[in-house]
Protein backbone atom coordinates (compact mmCIF):
# COMPACT_ATOMS: atom_id res chain seq x y z
CA UNK A 1 0.00 0.00 0.00
CA UNK A 2 1.17 3.62 -0.62
CA UNK A 3 0.45 6.77 1.31
CA UNK A 4 -0.77 10.10 -0.41
CA UNK A 5 0.91 12.87 1.94
CA UNK A 6 0.84 16.25 1.73
CA UNK A 7 3.50 18.46 3.37
CA UNK A 8 3.81 21.79 3.31
CA UNK A 9 7.02 21.04 1.02
CA UNK A 10 5.05 19.31 -2.06
CA UNK A 11 3.51 15.76 -2.64
CA UNK A 12 5.09 12.47 -1.03
CA UNK A 13 4.35 8.94 -1.41
CA UNK A 14 5.33 6.66 1.77
CA UNK A 15 5.24 2.70 0.88
CA UNK A 16 3.82 1.07 4.10
CA UNK A 17 6.59 -1.71 4.71
CA UNK A 18 4.58 -4.89 6.56
CA UNK A 19 1.16 -3.95 5.43
CA UNK A 20 -0.31 -7.54 6.50
CA UNK A 21 1.55 -7.50 9.95
CA UNK A 22 0.42 -3.64 10.85
CA UNK A 23 -3.10 -4.70 10.20
CA UNK A 24 -3.69 -7.47 12.14
CA UNK A 25 -2.59 -5.09 15.31
CA UNK A 26 -5.22 -3.58 17.38
CA UNK A 27 -5.04 0.75 17.29
CA UNK A 28 -3.41 0.95 20.59
CA UNK A 29 -0.50 -1.13 19.49
CA UNK A 30 -0.28 -0.08 16.22
CA UNK A 31 -0.06 3.72 16.80
CA UNK A 32 2.23 3.22 19.72
CA UNK A 33 4.59 0.69 17.49
CA UNK A 34 4.37 3.78 14.47
CA UNK A 35 5.53 6.43 17.48
CA UNK A 36 8.18 4.44 18.61
CA UNK A 37 9.88 4.32 15.16
CA UNK A 38 8.12 4.97 11.49
CA UNK A 39 10.94 4.10 9.76
CA UNK A 40 10.54 0.62 10.11
CA UNK A 41 7.45 0.67 8.75
CA UNK A 42 7.28 3.54 6.60
CA UNK A 43 9.53 4.75 3.38
CA UNK A 44 9.38 7.11 1.42
CA UNK A 45 9.01 6.07 -2.11
CA UNK A 46 9.00 9.78 -4.16
CA UNK A 47 8.43 13.14 -3.60
CA UNK A 48 7.36 15.90 -5.71
CA UNK A 49 7.87 19.39 -4.02
CA UNK A 50 6.38 22.27 -5.02
CA UNK A 51 8.12 25.45 -7.29
CA UNK A 52 6.72 28.45 -5.06
CA UNK A 53 4.53 29.66 -2.49
CA UNK A 54 1.56 30.25 -4.90
CA UNK A 55 1.41 26.70 -5.79
CA UNK A 56 1.43 25.40 -2.05
CA UNK A 57 -1.03 27.80 -1.09
CA UNK A 58 -3.39 26.71 -4.15
CA UNK A 59 -2.42 22.41 -3.36
CA UNK A 60 -3.62 23.26 0.06
CA UNK A 61 -6.75 24.69 -0.71
CA UNK A 62 -7.96 22.25 -3.02
CA UNK A 63 -6.80 19.18 -0.71
CA UNK A 64 -9.30 21.45 1.92
CA UNK A 65 -11.87 21.48 -0.15
CA UNK A 66 -11.23 17.85 -1.37
CA UNK A 67 -10.37 18.89 -5.17
CA UNK A 68 -7.71 17.16 -7.23
CA UNK A 69 -5.44 19.38 -9.19
CA UNK A 70 -3.56 19.06 -11.85
CA UNK A 71 -0.05 18.94 -10.20
CA UNK A 72 -1.49 16.23 -7.88
CA UNK A 73 -3.21 14.31 -10.83
CA UNK A 74 0.09 14.49 -13.11
CA UNK A 75 1.84 12.96 -9.91
CA UNK A 76 -0.05 10.11 -9.11
CA UNK A 77 -0.73 9.10 -13.10
CA UNK A 78 3.26 8.86 -13.08
CA UNK A 79 4.19 7.62 -9.71
CA UNK A 80 1.27 5.35 -8.93
CA UNK A 81 1.42 1.99 -11.20
CA UNK A 82 -1.77 1.00 -12.56
CA UNK A 83 -3.51 -2.37 -10.83
CA UNK A 84 -2.28 -4.48 -7.94
CA UNK A 85 -1.68 -1.46 -5.37
CA UNK A 86 -3.77 0.33 -3.07
CA UNK A 87 -3.43 4.08 -2.31
CA UNK A 88 -4.11 5.63 1.42
CA UNK A 89 -5.82 8.73 1.77
CA UNK A 90 -6.93 10.76 4.65
CA UNK A 91 -9.73 12.17 2.87
CA UNK A 92 -12.85 9.73 1.66
CA UNK A 93 -13.79 12.40 -0.72
CA UNK A 94 -10.68 12.49 -2.58
CA UNK A 95 -10.04 9.04 -2.92
CA UNK A 96 -13.67 8.52 -4.35
CA UNK A 97 -11.94 11.27 -6.75
CA UNK A 98 -8.73 9.65 -7.62
CA UNK A 99 -10.97 6.35 -8.26
CA UNK A 100 -13.17 8.01 -10.71
CA UNK A 101 -10.62 10.17 -12.59
CA UNK A 102 -7.37 7.92 -12.71
CA UNK A 103 -9.29 4.94 -11.68
CA UNK A 104 -6.76 4.09 -8.52
CA UNK A 105 -8.13 1.89 -5.79
CA UNK A 106 -7.87 4.40 -2.48
CA UNK A 107 -8.40 3.70 1.18
CA UNK A 108 -9.62 6.15 3.69
CA UNK A 109 -9.83 4.30 7.07
CA UNK A 110 -8.93 4.28 10.70
CA UNK A 111 -5.57 2.10 10.05
CA UNK A 112 -4.70 4.38 7.13
CA UNK A 113 -5.68 7.44 9.06
CA UNK A 114 -2.88 6.08 11.85
CA UNK A 115 -0.26 5.34 9.34
CA UNK A 116 -0.85 9.02 8.02
CA UNK A 117 0.16 9.74 11.47
CA UNK A 118 3.61 8.18 10.83
CA UNK A 119 3.95 9.11 8.08
CA UNK A 120 3.41 13.16 9.86
CA UNK A 121 5.87 12.43 12.47
CA UNK A 122 8.43 11.61 9.40
CA UNK A 123 7.66 14.76 8.26
CA UNK A 124 7.86 16.83 11.16
CA UNK A 125 11.42 15.32 12.40
CA UNK A 126 12.58 16.17 8.89
CA UNK A 127 12.75 13.22 6.43
CA UNK A 128 16.12 14.00 4.54
CA UNK A 129 14.76 13.28 0.91
CA UNK A 130 12.16 15.84 1.80
CA UNK A 131 13.87 19.10 4.16
CA UNK A 132 15.48 18.73 7.52
CA UNK A 133 13.38 20.07 10.77
CA UNK A 134 13.85 23.58 10.76
CA UNK A 135 13.16 24.12 6.96
CA UNK A 136 9.89 21.73 7.47
CA UNK A 137 8.54 24.02 10.18
CA UNK A 138 9.39 27.22 8.65
CA UNK A 139 7.29 25.80 5.35
CA UNK A 140 4.63 25.22 7.37
CA UNK A 141 4.50 28.44 9.39
CA UNK A 142 4.58 30.45 5.91
CA UNK A 143 2.11 28.03 4.29
CA UNK A 144 -0.41 28.98 7.23
CA UNK A 145 0.09 32.42 6.56
CA UNK A 146 -0.36 32.43 3.37
CA UNK A 147 -3.19 30.23 3.39
CA UNK A 148 -5.15 32.52 5.93
CA UNK A 149 -4.61 35.35 3.96
CA UNK A 150 -5.73 33.67 0.69
CA UNK A 151 -9.10 32.76 2.69
CA UNK A 152 -9.83 35.71 3.74
CA UNK A 153 -9.17 37.51 0.77
CA UNK A 154 -11.73 35.30 -1.32
CA UNK A 155 -13.57 34.92 1.70
CA UNK A 156 -17.17 35.11 0.66
CA UNK A 157 -18.12 36.34 4.54
CA UNK A 158 -16.85 39.49 3.51
CA UNK A 159 -19.76 40.91 1.59
CA UNK A 160 -21.77 39.93 5.20
CA UNK A 161 -18.96 42.15 7.19
CA UNK A 162 -19.90 45.32 4.62
CA UNK A 163 -23.59 45.00 5.01
CA UNK A 164 -22.88 45.44 8.96
CA UNK A 165 -20.24 47.74 9.09
CA UNK A 166 -22.61 49.79 6.76
CA UNK A 167 -25.95 49.55 8.33
CA UNK A 168 -24.05 50.40 11.82
CA UNK A 169 -22.68 53.51 9.77
CA UNK A 170 -25.95 54.30 9.05
CA UNK A 171 -27.10 54.22 13.15
CA UNK A 172 -23.88 56.22 13.58
CA UNK A 173 -24.90 59.38 10.87
CA UNK A 174 -28.53 59.01 12.37
CA UNK A 175 -27.71 60.27 15.52
CA UNK A 176 -24.87 62.51 14.69
CA UNK A 177 -27.03 64.47 11.83
CA UNK A 178 -29.83 64.62 14.78
CA UNK A 179 -27.29 66.06 17.49
CA UNK A 180 -25.93 68.46 14.89
CA UNK A 181 -29.18 69.67 13.89
CA UNK A 182 -30.49 70.12 17.58
CA UNK A 183 -27.67 72.30 17.78
CA UNK A 184 -28.26 74.39 14.83
CA UNK A 185 -31.46 74.68 15.36
CA UNK A 186 -30.75 76.00 19.16
CA UNK A 187 -27.98 78.53 18.14
CA UNK A 188 -29.71 80.46 15.01
CA UNK A 189 -32.63 80.15 16.85
CA UNK A 190 -30.82 82.71 19.08
CA UNK A 191 -31.60 84.57 15.86
CA UNK A 192 -34.63 83.65 14.71
CA UNK A 193 -36.52 81.63 17.04
CA UNK A 194 -39.89 81.63 14.56
CA UNK A 195 -37.99 79.55 11.87
CA UNK A 196 -38.31 75.99 13.82
CA UNK A 197 -41.69 76.07 14.26
CA UNK A 198 -42.23 76.69 10.49
CA UNK A 199 -39.39 74.42 9.16
CA UNK A 200 -39.31 70.99 10.36
CA UNK A 201 -37.17 69.53 8.27
CA UNK A 202 -33.54 69.41 9.80
CA UNK A 203 -32.01 69.39 6.17
CA UNK A 204 -33.77 72.17 5.02
CA UNK A 205 -33.47 73.82 8.13
CA UNK A 206 -30.04 73.49 7.96
CA UNK A 207 -29.85 74.62 4.02
CA UNK A 208 -31.67 77.78 4.64
CA UNK A 209 -29.35 79.13 7.71
CA UNK A 210 -26.15 78.28 5.27
CA UNK A 211 -27.69 80.27 2.08
CA UNK A 212 -29.59 82.82 3.62
CA UNK A 213 -27.64 83.67 7.04
CA UNK A 214 -28.94 86.77 8.31
CA UNK A 215 -32.50 86.69 8.70
CA UNK A 216 -32.77 90.42 7.42
CA UNK A 217 -31.80 88.31 3.83
CA UNK A 218 -34.89 86.52 3.46
CA UNK A 219 -36.95 89.20 1.63
CA UNK A 220 -34.10 89.14 -0.86
CA UNK A 221 -33.63 84.96 -1.14
CA UNK A 222 -37.06 84.65 -2.27
CA UNK A 223 -36.42 82.37 -5.08
CA UNK A 224 -33.62 80.07 -3.05
CA UNK A 225 -36.47 80.03 -0.11
CA UNK A 226 -39.26 78.79 -2.60
CA UNK A 227 -36.84 76.00 -4.02
CA UNK A 228 -35.14 74.41 -0.91
CA UNK A 229 -38.80 74.26 0.48
CA UNK A 230 -39.59 72.26 -2.43
CA UNK A 231 -41.55 74.93 -4.45
CA UNK A 232 -43.78 75.61 -1.48
CA UNK A 233 -44.73 79.45 -2.08
CA UNK A 234 -46.97 79.58 0.53
CA UNK A 235 -44.94 78.51 3.27
CA UNK A 236 -41.60 80.47 2.12
CA UNK A 237 -44.04 83.61 2.27
CA UNK A 238 -44.85 83.09 5.42
CA UNK A 239 -41.15 82.20 6.83
CA UNK A 240 -40.44 85.76 5.09
CA UNK A 241 -43.08 87.26 6.53
CA UNK A 242 -41.98 85.82 9.86
CA UNK A 243 -38.75 87.08 9.48
CA UNK A 244 -39.40 90.51 8.87
CA UNK A 245 -41.67 90.29 12.20
CA UNK A 246 -39.14 88.33 14.08
CA UNK A 247 -38.25 88.66 17.93
CA UNK A 248 -34.57 87.08 18.21
CA UNK A 249 -31.59 88.95 18.75
CA UNK A 250 -28.98 90.06 16.37
CA UNK A 251 -25.81 88.19 15.80
CA UNK A 252 -22.01 88.74 15.29
CA UNK A 253 -21.04 87.76 11.34
CA UNK A 254 -17.91 85.85 12.66
CA UNK A 255 -20.60 83.86 15.27
CA UNK A 256 -22.60 83.08 12.19
CA UNK A 257 -20.05 81.78 10.26
CA UNK A 258 -19.66 78.96 13.05
CA UNK A 259 -23.16 78.43 12.74
CA UNK A 260 -23.35 78.20 8.94
CA UNK A 261 -20.16 75.90 9.36
CA UNK A 262 -22.22 73.90 11.50
CA UNK A 263 -25.31 73.93 9.22
CA UNK A 264 -22.68 72.75 5.94
CA UNK A 265 -21.72 69.50 8.18
CA UNK A 266 -25.48 68.51 8.90
CA UNK A 267 -26.16 68.84 5.03
CA UNK A 268 -23.16 67.31 3.85
CA UNK A 269 -23.67 64.15 6.53
CA UNK A 270 -27.52 63.88 5.75
CA UNK A 271 -26.42 63.65 1.89
CA UNK A 272 -24.00 61.26 2.80
CA UNK A 273 -26.14 59.24 4.50
CA UNK A 274 -28.51 59.09 1.78
CA UNK A 275 -25.71 57.40 -0.58
CA UNK A 276 -24.89 55.59 2.10
CA UNK A 277 -28.73 54.24 2.44
CA UNK A 278 -27.97 53.56 -1.74
CA UNK A 279 -25.50 51.47 -1.26
CA UNK A 280 -26.78 49.20 1.58
CA UNK A 281 -30.07 48.59 -0.57
CA UNK A 282 -27.89 47.28 -3.24
CA UNK A 283 -25.68 45.41 -1.00
CA UNK A 284 -28.62 43.61 0.52
CA UNK A 285 -30.54 42.68 -2.69
CA UNK A 286 -27.36 41.24 -3.80
CA UNK A 287 -26.76 39.40 -0.58
CA UNK A 288 -30.38 38.34 0.47
CA UNK A 289 -32.78 39.27 -1.81
CA UNK A 290 -35.12 37.14 -0.43
CA UNK A 291 -34.84 38.50 2.93
CA UNK A 292 -35.15 42.21 1.65
CA UNK A 293 -38.57 41.48 -0.10
CA UNK A 294 -40.10 40.65 3.22
CA UNK A 295 -38.65 42.87 5.81
CA UNK A 296 -36.81 45.45 3.74
CA UNK A 297 -33.53 46.97 3.60
CA UNK A 298 -32.78 48.07 6.50
CA UNK A 299 -34.43 45.62 9.01
CA UNK A 300 -32.52 43.20 6.92
CA UNK A 301 -29.57 44.64 7.43
CA UNK A 302 -29.87 44.66 11.10
CA UNK A 303 -30.86 41.21 11.19
CA UNK A 304 -27.47 40.02 9.87
CA UNK A 305 -25.59 42.49 11.84
CA UNK A 306 -27.16 41.06 15.18
CA UNK A 307 -26.72 37.37 14.00
CA UNK A 308 -23.04 38.27 12.45
CA UNK A 309 -23.86 36.65 9.27
CA UNK A 310 -26.21 35.48 6.56
CA UNK A 311 -25.30 32.09 7.01
CA UNK A 312 -25.85 32.34 10.91
CA UNK A 313 -29.32 33.84 10.70
CA UNK A 314 -30.07 31.18 8.06
CA UNK A 315 -29.56 28.44 10.60
CA UNK A 316 -31.61 30.65 13.60
CA UNK A 317 -34.75 29.03 14.15
CA UNK A 318 -37.85 31.30 14.10
CA UNK A 319 -38.35 32.14 17.53
CA UNK A 320 -34.58 33.03 17.79
CA UNK A 321 -35.38 35.41 14.47
CA UNK A 322 -38.50 36.90 16.25
CA UNK A 323 -36.55 38.59 19.29
CA UNK A 324 -33.13 38.73 17.27
CA UNK A 325 -31.88 42.13 18.75
CA UNK A 326 -33.90 42.45 21.98
CA UNK A 327 -31.57 40.41 23.95
CA UNK A 328 -30.22 43.15 26.59
CA UNK A 329 -34.46 43.35 27.29
CA UNK A 330 -34.91 39.29 27.04
CA UNK A 331 -32.07 39.25 29.99
CA UNK A 332 -33.31 42.39 31.52
CA UNK A 333 -36.61 40.78 31.76
CA UNK A 334 -36.20 37.33 32.97
CA UNK A 335 -33.96 38.92 36.16
CA UNK A 336 -36.11 41.11 36.95
CA UNK A 337 -39.31 38.23 36.22
CA UNK A 338 -41.31 40.89 34.23
CA UNK A 339 -42.90 40.36 30.88
CA UNK A 340 -39.97 39.34 28.28
CA UNK A 341 -40.47 41.15 25.50
CA UNK A 342 -41.89 39.77 22.14
CA UNK A 343 -40.05 41.39 19.06
CA UNK A 344 -36.74 42.74 18.23
CA UNK A 345 -35.84 44.75 15.57
CA UNK A 346 -38.01 42.57 13.05
CA UNK A 347 -41.16 44.13 14.59
CA UNK A 348 -40.12 47.27 12.44
CA UNK A 349 -41.38 45.75 9.14
CA UNK A 350 -44.38 47.30 7.60
CA UNK A 351 -46.39 43.67 7.24
CA UNK A 352 -45.78 42.70 11.04
CA UNK A 353 -46.09 45.74 12.34
CA UNK A 354 -49.32 46.24 10.85
CA UNK A 355 -50.26 42.10 12.25
CA UNK A 356 -49.34 43.19 15.87
CA UNK A 357 -51.39 46.10 15.84
CA UNK A 358 -54.09 44.45 14.66
CA UNK A 359 -53.93 41.28 17.09
CA UNK A 360 -52.79 43.47 19.89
Amino acid sequence: MLLLFETAAGHALYELKHEDKLKKLDADKLASKLSEDPRKALSLKTFAPFRDTTEAVAAASDFVESKLNKQLKKFLKKQVPNGGVELGVADPKLGALIKEKLNIPCVASSFVNECLRGARSLAIDGDSSVADAHDVRAMQLGLSHSLSRYKLKFSPDKVDTMVVQAVGLLDDLDKEVNTYAMRVKEWYGWHFPEMARLVNDNVHYAELVRKVRDRTNFKNSRDAVTEILDDDETAAQTLLDTAEMSMGTEVDPSDMDHVVALADQVVELSAYRTRLADYLRARMQALAPNLTTLVGELVGARLVQHAGSIMNLAKQPASTVQILGAEKALFRALKTKHDTPKYGPIQCTNKLSRRIYLTG
